[in-house]
Order: C-alpha cells, then structure tokens, then sequence
C-alpha cells in the first residue's frame, strides 16, 4: 500500500500542484490508515470495505480524535480511491458512500481594516529590523502570497518601477500589483537595508534573517506573532491571516472572484468562494446585534 500512496502523493504534485501542507495532511491521513489496516490484518487495498472504512472511522473518534480530524481522513481516503479506480488498481470505493460526521464550518479569522492598520503600523523604521519587517507585512497585505511564497521570493522577483511582483508555484507564474505604500516599503528595504544585511552579495532571497541567510517559515512566524502582542489585537493572527483579509477587503470593495482566484493562486474558484461566505456571515453577525428585535 506503501507504493499507491507514494504514486498518489506524487500525482497530486505533478497534476493537481498541491501545496506542501495539503500534501502532508493527505500523506499523514493514508499512512495512519494503512498503519491500521495492517494492524487488523489487512494487507490488499482491495480486501477494504465499506464497514472497514466505517469501522477505522468509529476508532478514530473512540480516540478522541475530533469530528473535523475524522471529516479530512474520511475525504483522504475516498480521494485516494477515486484515484486507484481510475488507474484501474481497484474495482470500487469504500469510501464513496461514507456518511462524514457533520462539522461546524469554521471560517477564516478576518482583520478589519483598522486591525490591519494598527498591524502594519508596528513595526518602526528606526533600524533594520524595522525597515525588514515592514517592508514584508505590507507586501503580505498588498499581495495576499502564501508564507512560503513571501519567503521564496528573490530580488528579481520584484519590479518597483511598474509596481509588480512575479510569484512562481508548481511551475505556475502569476502576477501581481502592489498598492504605492508598499513599493515605498519595498524601495527602503531594497537599496537601503538589504544590502547591509545580506551574508552574500550573491544571495538571492528577498528576505533574509539578521544572519544575512534567507528568511525561514518559522522566523517570520515569530515576527508575526511578536507584532501581534504589540498591536493588543485580540484574534489568533497568523501568517495567512493577512491572506484571508486581503481577499475578503477587496471582495468588499468589488473585485470579482475570478481576478481573486488569480492573485490568490487559487486552483479550483471554490477554494476562493469561502471568502464570500465570510462576508455574509459578518453581515449577520452584524444584522443580528445591531437589529432592535433580532
């Protein structure tokens, strides 16, 4: 089973360009499930029945696993048969008609704009750190990249004369603007503090730690959080925090989905689609302290 699942992940590389994180939920979702099987005896992928799925689904909750973990091992699971059936490797799937445990559908945390102001505002300019750290929150903000994009990104990533940056993923090129504060952010760091900083002149990285050496996931996490005890924002803010609101703002303001998707780098529009649901959810909340008799 060992051997699918490696054909299966590197499928969802090659043809589907998932993210690393998507990639390793359905990596840990397969390989907890085939560890399971083994341990009852089950050693042909074709041998798995319905009862069987059902079966590893009542023993994930009897661990205390909770319903939104069970909801994604029951999804992996039947996507991972739907791709054996078509590679013709079995006959059915077991998971097809899988009844997933309902979950409460939670929505992305939203900063409002005045949060975001208040965000962007702390880091100060008055050395390098501060010119770094400003320089990447905007460009997150004006953007909406992914964490591993932001850090991904090399100097001639970035065009400030038109006001653009190139952002490649799974071999996919997109290109986004960037609004005039953050191309001022961008122009300060760039010829003024990353050369200061950089270990190499040969570097390549956009955005590098104090040791000169690109900037990790982990350090920008911990900027991210160091930011967030400044501002007293009271919402968990992560990195794709700024990614959330950055859509949710312009579909506010009037952007189409579709030029969303695009900057978001979204491939499938349903993926772009919550967002919408944010918005209407919010004006609900609203309707409903603000209505006299809601």
């Amino acid at each position: 089973m060992a051997d699918h699942i490696a054909d299966y992940c590197r499928y969802l590389t090659e043809e589907k360009h998932a993210q690393k994180n998507t990639l390793n939920s359905y990596a840990r979702d397969l390989n907890q499930f085939q560890t399971w099987l083994m341990a009852n005896g089950i050693t042909d992928l074709k041998k798995v029945k319905k009862e069987t799925v059902n079966e590893y689904l009542q023993y994930m909750s009897g661990k205390g696993k909770s319903p939104a973990t069970v909801t994604r091992s029951t999804a992996s699971i039947r996507s991972f048969y739907n791709y054996m059936l078509r590679e013709g490797r079995v006959k059915t799937n077991p998971a097809k008609a899988v009844t997933s445990q309902k979950v409460e559908r939670k929505y992305p945390e939203i900063l409002t704009n005045r949060e975001v102001e208040l965000f962007l505002e702390q880091p100060k300019c008055v050395d390098e750190k501060g010119f770094r750290d400003h320089a990447m929150l905007e460009l997150l903000y004006a953007t909406g990249i992914r964490v591993s994009e932001l850090i991904g990104l090399n100097v001639e990533d970035v065009n400030l004369t038109v006001g653009f940056i190139r952002c490649t993923t799974h071999g996919k090129e997109r290109i986004i603007p960037l609004y005039t504060a953050a191309v001022k952010a961008l122009r300060e760091y760039m010829e003024k503090i990353r050369p200061r900083i950089i270990a190499d002149e040969n570097q390549q990285a956009l955005f590098v730690n104090m040791s000169g050496e690109r900037m990790s996931r982990q350090g920008f996490w911990k900027i991210i959080k160091y930011y967030q005890e400044k501002a007293e924002i009271n919402k968990d803010i992560t990195p794709h925090t700024l990614r959330h609101s950055f859509a949710v703002h312009l579909l506010e303001n009037g952007a189409d989905l579709r030029s969303i998707q695009e900057m978001l780098g979204h491939a499938d529009i349903s993926s772009t689609q919550i967002y919408t649901h944010v918005i209407q959810k919010q004006l609900k909340d609203v309707y409903n302290k603000a209505h006299p008799r809601a």
